[in-house]
């Protein structure tokens, strides 16, 4: 049989490591499909039901594996289904590589069926971004396209005409007139070193060595640095606030732990960034700045492994370039041990009272269901390896201040695109990663309904995924958004008839249990936890449970009552609840 060119590529993928490619066939590859065939013993092929999906997968792949996520398109609306999972990896800065189809090159620039020229509609999201006419061009562009993702931690892009793909793999049918031959690569690519100059290590130490009240802020970057945060930690003094992304980069039992930063933060995260002296940033970029300490207020030590991102949100005196891991570590013997903890026992307590007030929110006594409630089942029930994958919205929210972490659980979402729809995909790329861990998708009936089918994705793979829903009927995060501009709601709540997403799940062949009643909850996310292969369970919460922040503003309370006074059509609803978890919360 003559080798492809197409064989080629999926060779090289195979060189670097790459094991599985997500995606969704047509007829623009049908070529590269008949490569993934025939070494489908070194690259296995899983089939999708929306392109979509396959890129927030591929994304899921790196985030929570560190190697290259793969994706397959078609050509035309097959390549532009992959743009929102594409600009996941962009924006929370993930290595993946999309491949796509395009038309024969015979009938390029002719206006043929489904030409859109996805080299130029990939030009914002890629880092490398090449359309392949010469089967010459690989396996080197290959290389270099998987080089460049790793080193720039982003999007590269490859798209092959479809003559092109079945050409033979030898094939080289132009002749050669620059001073120049394909060039012969390698599949190998090498870190940059991660430890930061020696003078800005020395500088950072005399910054944080003069802190009395300082701060660690640690995001995404810091996930595989825990021990090395919590040795600075200790060595400091130092509270420790996590963004979203980066929640699982200590426990949230820790006693350097005091929850989150923002909107879905905790108040003593709120109160620590106003009241710090001195921030070390290990690992993020974190982008709402009206959250973080006022400039001229805390001398800022950054370590970043990005340039162009240090310094970016707030006046840095040391901006230190380097791996969070290899940085801390050798920051460490640089600091001076702070035996004065009253700033750290002042957070100790202020989070003791935090967890108290959250934990009275959880209770099975409300109807509707309360939110808090699901996911503190959820919580209790999970293995301490579990993974969590979330969507966008009011569950990220309660996600961010009732899942705990702990052990070795693992915590993810689309972080800085904050799209609606990736929690189901995220779920089913994760089980793949780890078909031994327990993997959780919590997600929104917004968000679910987007992808749902990629639930009948995992039943027909085999994987045991687990999916609740938060069922509130209504796109709940726009919902306040709109009442925080002072607005009543308008257009976001869903009519009748209400969903039941179990029926779908027990069509696919899976455990499907839908829920109302809160007596029920914690009985079916046991269930669902305990079968042995996909399961859902479509919870309907109160939908005018407020998903408030840990520190209310003046300007905030005011624009809310505004949103009343001009008409807000379910007021009454919201205010008792609002009252129930204020009579909760003093229970406490």
């Amino acid at each position: 049989m003559t080798d492809i060119a197409a064989e080629v590529l999926i060779e090289r993928l195979a060189a670097w490591g790459v094991d599985t490619v997500y995606g969704l066939p047509g007829d623009g590859i049908n070529g590269i499909m008949e490569g993934l065939r025939r070494h489908q013993d070194k690259v296995r092929f899983v089939l999708v039901h929306h392109e979509e999906a396959a890129a927030f997968m591929a994304t899921a792949h790196a985030k929570a594996t560190g190697r290259l996520g793969v994706c397959l398109a078609t050509s035309g609306p097959g390549g532009i289904h992959l743009l929102n999972g594409l600009y996941d990896a962009k924006l929370d800065h993930q290595p993946v590589l999309a491949i796509t189809g395009m038309q024969e090159t015979s009938v390029l620039g002719t206006g043929y069926q489904q030409e859109v020229h996805l080299e130029r509609l990939y030009d914002d999201v890629t880092e490398y971004n090449l359309l392949i006419d010469n089967p010459a061009q690989l396996p080197g562009v290959v290389d270099i396209a998987i080089r460049t993702a790793y080193a720039r931690r982003g999007v590269a892009h490859l798209t092959m005409p479809n003559d092109v793909q079945v050409a033979p793999a030898d094939a080289d049918p132009y002749q050669h007139v620059a001073p120049a031959r394909p060039p012969a690569t390698a599949p190998i690519y090498l870190s940059p070193p991660g430890v930061p100059r020696e003078e800005d290590l020395h500088a950072a130490a005399d910054v944080l060595n003069s802190a009395s009240k300082p701060a660690v802020l640690v995001g995404a970057g810091a996930l595989h640095a825990r021990a090395e945060v919590l040795a600075v930690a200790e060595a400091l003094g130092a509270p420790v606030v996590k963004t979203l992304p980066g929640k699982a980069v200590i426990p949230d039992d820790s006693p350097f732990a005091v929850g989150g930063i923002g909107l879905l933060g905790t108040r003593p995260g709120e109160d620590l960034m106003e009241e710090c002296d001195t921030l070390l940033m290990a690992g993020t970029n974190f982008p709402y700045t009206k959250h973080l300490p006022s400039p001229g207020q805390a001398r800022v030590v950054q370590i970043e492994a990005d340039p162009t991102r240090a310094g970016v949100r707030l006046p840095t005196e040391v901006p230190m370039i380097g791996d969070v891991k290899e940085g801390l570590a050798a920051l460490l013997p640089l600091l001076k041990h702070n035996d004065d903890r009253s700033h750290l026992a002042a957070y100790a307590e202020a989070m003791r009272r935090w967890r108290s007030e959250m934990h009275a929110l959880e209770t099975a006594d409300r109807r509707p269901v309360a939110p808090q409630y699901v996911i503190s089942c959820i919580d209790r029930a999970a293995s301490d390896d579990a993974i969590l994958t979330c969507d966008s919205g009011t569950i990220a929210t309660w996600a961010a201040r009732h899942w705990t972490i702990r052990g070795e659980r693992g915590f993810y979402l689309s972080g800085n695109l904050a799209t609606m729809a990736p929690g189901l995909p995220y779920a089913v790329a994760m089980q793949h990663a780890f078909p031994g861990r327990q993997v959780i998708a919590y997600v929104g009936d917004g968000g679910f309904s987007m992808l749902m089918a990629e639930f009948l994705t995992a039943a027909q793979h085999g994987l045991p995924i687990k999916v609740v829903i938060n069922n509130n009927n209504s796109l709940g995060q726009i919902l306040w958004e709109q009442m925080v501009l002072g607005y009543p709601e308008h257009g976001v709540r869903f009519g009748r008839p209400a969903s039941d997403f179990s029926a779908w799940a027990r069509s696919c062949g899976g455990y499907g249990r839908k829920v109302d009643d809160p007596a029920d909850v914690a009985e079916a996310v046991a269930q669902a936890l305990a079968h042995d292969g996909p399961a859902l369970v479509d919870v309907d919460v109160n939908p005018n449970e407020p998903p408030m922040p840990g520190k209310v503003s003046y300007e905030q309370a005011k624009k809310f009552a505004e949103a009343f006074m001009k008409g807000q059509p379910h007021r009454v609803s919201i205010a008792t609840t609002l009252f129930k978890d204020k009579i909760s919360k003093l229970g406490r």
